[in-house]
């Protein structure tokens, strides 16, 4: 007996997630080697479970897997990352087992899962009912797979369901990264006091410019840093960094454009449309509540401006803000099933903040270690550059010819001087 639920529309998360429960009738009855569920359909691809109910060679333990089907109709290059659980369900449901991975499906991996699911003698403690029968539920999200993908996103429900597993794992990524930059900010205070003097010593059109960065190459870098595929941790991260993103929209007085922009940017990157799938992620949650949240949050330090991320004030004051303000404590571990509860909303809201403030420290890092003090190193080569310049043609007024090697000269390798005959 199956029972397939699954919102197939559109490119928004929730239409590339679904579910599948199969129950098994008599399942100790049956002498197979392995047997298969119904094809279910989640994500525009066709899927199955595989149990092997004396295991895939562990004769201890139940296999469990879940296939791509029709497998062998795959075209060469067919491949897709899916994040998915497999649950066997028990009389109690606090005693459900639980399993979640995420992986790339191909025509050649086109199974995944656990040989040593459970122990044999362990289904008899409650997964197998009294008709003899077990119940198994699979939960799958299709995961666009791009290079320059920014924000894969989740289900909202599967999402909060996943809070509450990894909560404890997501938390301290948001944390170590800012714990990182700020004592590279604090480390070495010669280095920031020269370069708050070369800050300082600029026009003000030119700290405008350089207090920027293009949101493309921004959310670019965001990938490369935070999203580790195979880890089933990183669909949160990137699904949370997302979420953060958006406070910069809702906060901002211009919100209906700048929610183009970007979308638009995003659309860019995953070379899709994607301008309907944001406007529904953001629907998930009801406007007032949203609204209530940024209202509640501290000042932004960053803005967007049409295509551009745009510190809000003096980058120095900004980054002397960012060392000094107090980080957010971690939380405690939370439990599976209370899904339904306030907490599970608190949660997402905590996440979301540390992904703001994750973003904001990565976008006020990049624009002074990269920009900043990018200038600041070719201002002072072409200082010492001109420097030298200027001794060259000293000596040669005073009737000395030294060797012409810039490094060799800067160096002090070469010794010799020739005096000009007259």
């Amino acid at each position: 007996m199956s029972e397939v639920t699954s919102k197939e529309s559109g490119a928004n998360p929730s239409g590339l997630y679904g579910t599948h429960t199969w129950t098994i009738v008599k399942f100790s009855k049956i002498s197979k080697p392995e047997i298969r569920s119904n094809v279910f359909e989640v994500g525009g691809h066709q899927w199955s479970i595989l149990v092997y109910p004396k295991g895939c060679d562990v004769p201890t333990h139940l296999s469990l897997f879940l296939c791509v089907a029709n497998c062998d109709k795959l075209l060469p290059g067919w491949n897709h990352f899916a994040q998915f659980t497999i649950s066997m369900v028990n009389k109690d449901p606090k005693k459900s087992k639980h399993s979640d991975t995420l992986h790339k499906f191909g025509k050649k991996e086109h199974d995944w899962g656990w040989k040593k699911y459970m122990e044999l003698p362990k289904l008899h403690d409650g997964f197998i009912d009294e008709y003899g029968s077990l119940t198994i539920m699979a939960q799958v999200q299709v995961i666009r797979d791009r290079v320059d993908r920014p924000f894969p996103c989740l289900d909202v429900h599967y999402r909060r369901e996943l809070v509450r597993v990894y909560l404890k794992e997501v938390e301290p990524i948001f944390l170590s990264f800012m714990k990182e930059k700020r004592s590279k900010l604090m480390e070495d205070k010669t280095r920031w006091e020269s370069l708050c003097t070369f800050w300082l010593g600029m026009d003000q059109k030119s700290r405008r410019e350089m207090s920027q960065e293009k949101m493309e190459v921004i959310l670019k870098l965001v990938v490369k840093h935070f999203y580790i595929k195979k880890e089933v941790t990183s669909s949160l991260v990137m699904d949370f960094l997302f979420h953060g993103l958006n406070y910069f929209v809702w906060s901002s007085t211009t919100q209906e454009k700048i929610l183009h922009t970007i979308s638009r940017q995003m659309g860019k990157l995953l070379k899709d449309d994607l301008d309907s799938s944001i406007l529904n992620a953001l629907e998930e949650e009801p406007k007032k509540e949203r609204a209530a949240d940024v209202k509640n949050l501290p000042a932004p330090i960053v803005s967007v401006n049409k295509d551009m991320f745009v510190l809000v004030d003096d980058a120095m004051l900004l980054m002397e803000k960012a060392v000094l303000e107090p980080l957010p404590d971690e939380s405690g571990p939370q439990n599976r099933m209370e899904v339904g509860n306030d907490g599970g909303r608190e949660d997402e809201k905590r996440l979301t903040e540390f992904a703001r403030r994750t973003l904001e420290v990565f976008i006020l890092d990049h624009i002074l270690c990269n920009k900043v003090e990018g200038a600041y190193k070719e201002a002072i080569a072409l200082k010492m550059q001109e420097e030298l310049i200027r001794e060259e043609e000293e000596n040669l007024n005073d009737g000395i010819v030294v060797c012409g090697s810039f490094s060799c000269c800067r160096l002090g390798i070469c010794k010799t001087i020739w005096m000009v005959r007259e």
